[in-house]
């Protein structure tokens, strides 16, 4: 479909990629991860065309076409979200267009053509795939699937009608995905998607993108996210792209294996051109070994040197010790909180105990933030109370870390702002704990980049002890390595925190307990947040339709509406049902591929010859661990699939006739 071979690129004195290559197949499920500024985003807009390789070449098949989410930078203005929706479909005109002209052609090669020639059967295959997407993306199906996408993404029925310019930042990235989806491009890439979406609208997208029939090029920090989607992971390093069978955790133990094998050839390597480079020294005044000498000389400058990435860098931090709370550690009573003539909250009330390590969750625009805000006591509220525990000291991290930051203060000084008694020195080593070094300290805090801001506002967090957290997204913009360093510190901290965060594999080992926020009201939920989303997942499930999707009907009418009602239903049925079996049929083929392969290496294994050639056998090892991990992957994807396709069928033998 879409092949990209040898590509190079650069920017400066920084080389991205070298001799490059890459295939995206029709049903690719890949994975691009790598460091910031590592060249990601930079992959994907090569593949649509935005940025050009500075050599290599690109190959698309003539039906491919790309769509593409940035990571910010979209506005949409001057239509209502549903016009703004519906304008994906103006591109049928030039789908009609396309297969217009294929029909010409067809007509004018069959006046001198033979009936079989390669040709003209090619020019069946592109008119039969033309006509295809035009019935898949028009008909009857338009406004069902406008609603149902939206609806998934978080938008109501009221906003359907809304100017968009009335929608923040983070719900145009959501308007685009939306019309990305309604698109259904061949090749969809999406950089970063999880930043825009709460935890509710990215388990609806992650179930969506399972059955999708195009091909999927993912960037993302959600590990789980591109577990649950990815099949093959590219990794960007040392100008290169290096390719991993399996998805993202799968990746993690191959790269850890693949590591431990490159790092002792390496150490090979070196220790044989540190006994060469001996020999020539010691032996270059020694005319008898002149030959050798310039032997040795030769061998080390035809040398392939082996490279190996440098250690990610993590920070290293532990919590300061704080007193034991009481048994409550914050209740809000009657709360009432409004902004204008919008109300948020009305007479809500909670209760922090101790040992609560809390979710707070929730759509984008139910309030997570600001009722953080509220129990930082850093937002007002119009009626109620707000009380702290006994013994309960607080520390907060915003989602906006530069709020109360002085943009033009270094990072030396925004530390020093908050800290009382602690030397220089002693800050500097904070600092150099969460990885700022000594150049580091000077810069303004405007400069630094996002991940920079969290790990300094964490940094500041540590400045004097709490026991009660409250945390808005801590995550954005860190790295994996950073947000497991975050996450270990979490669970061996003794008091109690509230987290709002969409990461659920961040999320997974430190809660006990969940506040949802729906319509101004709070609900608790005991349990980790995956017994609570398995618990909506189930509840959602029961429902033959969602309420905001269904249409309201006269209470009479005719049989011929009716009829027609039926086959909207048979024909969605049918649209929701096709892209899920043609990817089992797909995920089948791939399985018994991967199970013949398997069983082809372990019969390699048999053979005592095998182990007399070490290198080989390396190979062999890595690959049946590679293998060994696709095949888990796959079994995963066949069986979330043939749950989808069962719980689909089942619903149409529940409906009444």
């Amino acid at each position: 479909m879409i092949e990209l071979q040898n590509i190079s690129k650069q920017y400066g004195s920084k080389i991205l990629f070298r001799d490059a290559s890459l295939r995206i197949a029709d049903d690719s499920r890949i994975a691009v991860v790598g460091p910031n500024g590592s060249g990601k985003s930079t992959l994907l807009k090569i593949v649509t065309g935005q940025v050009e390789a500075d050599s290599g070449g690109i190959h698309r098949s003539r039906f491919t076409n790309t769509g593409y989410l940035p990571q910010d930078g979209i506005y949409h203005r001057g239509r209502t979200l549903y016009e703004e929706a519906e304008r994906v479909f103006q591109e049928l005109q030039s789908l009609q267009a396309r297969l217009d002209s294929i029909s010409r052609e067809i007509a004018a090669r069959s006046a001198t053509e033979p009936p079989g020639s390669a040709p003209l059967q090619k020019l069946m295959r592109d008119m039969e795939e033309a006509q295809h997407l035009l019935e898949h993306r028009d008909g009857y199906q338009r406004e069902t699937r406008i609603r149902k996408i939206l609806f998934g993404l978080g938008f109501t029925e009221k906003d359907l009608h809304r100017r968009t310019e009335e929608f923040s930042g983070g719900w145009h990235m959501r308007i685009e995905i939306a019309k990305l989806l309604l698109t259904e491009p061949s090749v969809l890439l999406l950089d970063e998607p999880t930043n825009h979406l709460d935890i509710e609208s990215l388990q609806w997208i992650e179930e969506y993108l399972t059955g999708y029939r195009g091909a999927l090029v993912l960037v993302s920090h959600d590990s789980r996210f591109l577990d649950n989607l990815a099949g093959r992971v590219v990794e960007i390093a040392l100008g290169g792209l290096t390719e991993y069978r399996g998805n993202f955790s799968s990746f993690l133990k191959q790269k850890t294996e693949r590591t431990r094998i490159l790092q002792a050839t390496y150490d090979n390597q070196q220790r044989l051109i540190e006994r060469t480079q001996r020999f020539i020294n010691k032996s270059r005044a020694d005319k008898k070994r002149a030959r050798q000498v310039q032997s040795r000389i030769r061998m080390l400058d035809k040398m392939e040197r082996i490279t190996v990435e440098e250690w990610e860098k993590t920070i290293s931090f532990s919590f300061p010790e704080s007193p034991r709370a009481g048994r409550v550690v914050m209740s809000l009573e009657s709360i009432t909180k409004a902004y204008g003539s919008e109300v948020l909250f009305r007479d809500l009330s909670i209760q922090v105990e101790r040992g609560d390590r809390i979710a707070l969750l929730g759509t984008n625009g139910s309030g997570k933030s600001t009722l953080a805000r509220i129990m930082a006591e850093t937002e007002p509220i119009q009626e109620g109370s707000v009380r702290r525990g006994h013994n309960v000291i607080t520390a907060y991290f915003a989602q906006d870390v530069a709020g109360d930051i002085n943009p033009d203060g270094t990072v030396l000084q925004t530390v020093q702002e908050c800290a009382s008694g602690i030397s220089p020195g002693g800050l500097r080593s904070l600092l150099g704990s969460f990885l700022f070094r000594d150049d580091d300290m000077t810069k303004p805090f405007s400069v630094l980049s996002g991940g920079e801001k969290s790990r300094l506002a964490l940094a500041r967090m540590l400045l004097r002890p709490a026991n009660f957290l409250i945390l808005d997204e801590p995550t954005n913009h860190l790295d994996r390595q950073s947000k497991q360093a975050v996450q270990e510190r979490l669970l061996s901290f003794p008091g109690s925190y509230i987290i709002v965060s969409h990461d659920r594999d961040f999320l997974a080992p430190l809660i006990n307990k969940v506040f949802s926020l729906k319509d101004g009201k709070l609900s608790v939920h005991h349990g980790s947040v995956d017994d609570y989303l398995d618990r909506m997942h189930r509840e959602a499930s029961s429902l033959l339709l969602p309420e905001q999707t269904q249409v309201t009907s006269p209470p009479t009418r005719t049989d011929k509406i009716k009829k027609r009602e039926d086959a909207l239903r048979r024909q969605e049925r049918y649209r929701r049902l096709k892209p899920l079996k043609d990817s089992l049929s797909t995920v089948e083929r791939e399985i018994a591929a991967a199970e013949r392969r398997k069983e082809s290496i372990e019969s390699t294994f048999s053979d005592r010859s095998i182990y007399e050639r070490e290198d080989t056998l390396r190979d062999l090892h890595v690959e049946h661990a590679e293998v060994t991990a696709l095949l888990e992957t796959l079994y995963g994807r066949w069986s979330l699939l043939q749950e989808q396709v069962e719980r689909i069928e089942s619903e149409e033998q529940g409906e009444t006739p």
